[in-house]
């Protein structure tokens, strides 16, 4: 179909001169509105204003200008009925071929913190997206552009079709058209809800595709990795590749359990993660130490592992890295110039600079996705106060093994269940995850943990259905023991507690990550 007559209107004003002026090579006629036009006259093209069309100035602070039969109609008419031409006619309307529209950037101005309400209002578009909608509705007779990245596109197909577009191109377009109006009302549908704790009636979740991946958790799956435009926390997915060859999709999804743990600490963290399990997990007085513990926890488990840090690499933690056997990946929010000149020395491992350290509030949801469906939640905060402790054995943890205690508990909220841990000195030292009875799970972290389990103390994410896995972990010498109880056998497990000398608090919060 030829291109005779364009509306060109947009925020974004990025090479619109440009597109105008080899649209001006097709002798297509333009029709603009206020800063666009101003725009375009200024790079010196002839463009005629939406007011000149309608006979009605632009009102309201430019928020009334294209709403309007002369606009509408202009767009939403099918070239192909008669009644609809005759009509064009009677009220003296021209249609339009084509129209180009970016909207206001409202994702933009959200996930940059802003909190103005008038300011966040003023960048809804409401002639935007009505423009948007009635050209992709009518791709049959209208094409449709949405984005500066398809002005080459837009260019090349006139180009190829003597200054007209295809009816392939313009579904294309279409169907693009109407992704973007689909994602900018879910960013504002969320905005709305932010900040609420009750769950939306309607869930309206939208992501922007980021990059395709070489393949998913096995070759011979496919995989891309999508953004939310309007995130305004941390997110892998907002993060820089600054050094290495492209992450995988299980690199991301290690680097998101990392990244989560990493988030929930204030003091120097690191992390050693493997199949979004810790093999290792520290805090220490630098990030250099909390390092070298989480990496001396199972430096074997360590070969292939991705690491989670809070804070900016310095060269000191970076000579550690360096000499750690085979990374794939390291989480931070930045790196020093000497840290990322050495660590980039090894071409395969990628650094991922992901900025800030900012988490989510606690009111908002986390997801997960079913076959037809998703499951909502808030995000799992409880972090246990002394105060709220159960002190269930004659034996009670000194104040040194409350803290290690409440580290533990911290950690194990982050491991697969049934998840057992042992910890010492601020630092994993065993890890037993994944399993499907605790005592497994109990057996695998004192294994892990070996002489160091003496003196430990050790978190359980759920109840301990039976004595066994308690006992399993007083034999090896583990002193204390966090859990939430609630079990039917908590009287033999505390009597089991008691009969080897150990102390263990209740904390009522289970931490299931299934």
């Amino acid at each position: 179909m030829a291109i005779r007559r364009a509306l060109l209107t947009v925020y974004d004003k990025t090479n619109i001169v440009e597109l105008a002026r080899k649209l001006r090579e097709f002798d297509i006629e333009i029709i603009s509105t206020g800063g666009t036009m101003k725009e375009l006259r200024k790079g010196g093209l002839e463009v005629k204003s939406v007011s000149d069309i309608t006979g009605f100035p632009e009102i309201l602070e430019g928020r009334v200008k294209t709403l309007h039969p002369k606009i509408h109609g202009g767009i939403l008419a099918r070239r192909d009925k008669g009644e609809h031409v005759s009509q064009l006619s009677l009220y003296n309307i021209s249609p339009y071929d084509l129209v180009v529209v970016n909207l206001y950037p409202f994702e933009k101005v959200v996930s940059s913190g802003q909190t103005d309400e008038d300011i966040i209002l003023e960048n809804i578009d409401i002639g935007g997206p009505a423009m948007i909608r009635s050209a992709a509705k009518n791709y049959p007779h209208v094409t449709v552009i949405t984005s500066p990245d398809h002005y080459q596109t837009l260019i090349e197909e006139l180009a190829e079709n003597n200054g007209a577009t295809t009816l392939e191109f313009r579904k294309r377009m279409a169907k693009t058209a109407f992704e973007r109006t689909a994602a900018y009302d879910a960013a504002i549908s969320s905005w709305f809800q932010s900040g609420k704790d009750e769950f939306p009636s309607t869930l309206n979740l939208s992501y922007n595709l980021k990059s395709s991946l070489r393949y998913g958790e096995n070759p011979h799956q496919k995989a891309s990795l999508y953004e939310m435009p309007d995130y305004s926390f941390t997110s892998l997915a907002k993060g820089k590749l600054l050094s290495g060859k492209e992450l995988s999709f299980n690199n991301i999804w290690d680097l998101e359990a990392g990244l989560l743990m990493a988030l929930d600490f204030d003091q120097p963290f690191a992390a050693v993660i493997k199949h979004t399990n810790p093999c290792g997990a520290a805090i220490g007085i630098s990030l250099a130490e909390a390092y070298r513990k989480a990496l001396d926890s199972d430096p074997l488990s360590a070969f292939g592992s991705v690491i989670a840090l809070n804070r900016w690499v310095d060269i000191e933690t970076a000579n550690l890295l360096h000499e750690t056997p085979f990374i794939e990946c390291i989480l931070a929010p930045g790196f020093d110039g000497d840290s990322l000149e050495l660590l980039s020395t090894k071409k395969n491992r990628r650094l991922l600079d992901v900025g800030e350290m900012k988490r989510t509030p606690g009111n908002a949801l986390e997801f997960r996705p079913l076959t037809g469906g998703v499951l909502a939640q808030s995000p799992d905060r409880h972090e246990i106060d002394k105060d709220e402790l159960q002190h269930i054995t004659e034996k009670r943890p000194s104040d040194e093994e409350l803290e290690e205690l409440f580290f533990a508990f911290k950690i194990v909220k982050h491991i697969k269940s049934n998840a057992i841990v042992i910890c010492k000195n601020m630092a994993t030292v065993g890890v037993g995850a994944g399993q499907t009875s605790r005592v497994d799970s109990s057996i695998i972290a004192v294994r892990k943990a070996g002489d160091r389990a003496k003196g430990a103390v050790a978190a359980s994410d759920a109840f301990f259905p039976m004595p066994d896995g308690l006992e399993t972990l007083a034999n090896a010498g583990v002193t204390a023991v966090i859990q939430p109880g609630g079990s039917k056998k908590d009287p033999e497990v505390i009597e089991a507690a008691n009969r080897m000398g150990i102390a263990m608090v209740l904390t009522g919060i289970r931490h299931f990550k299934h």
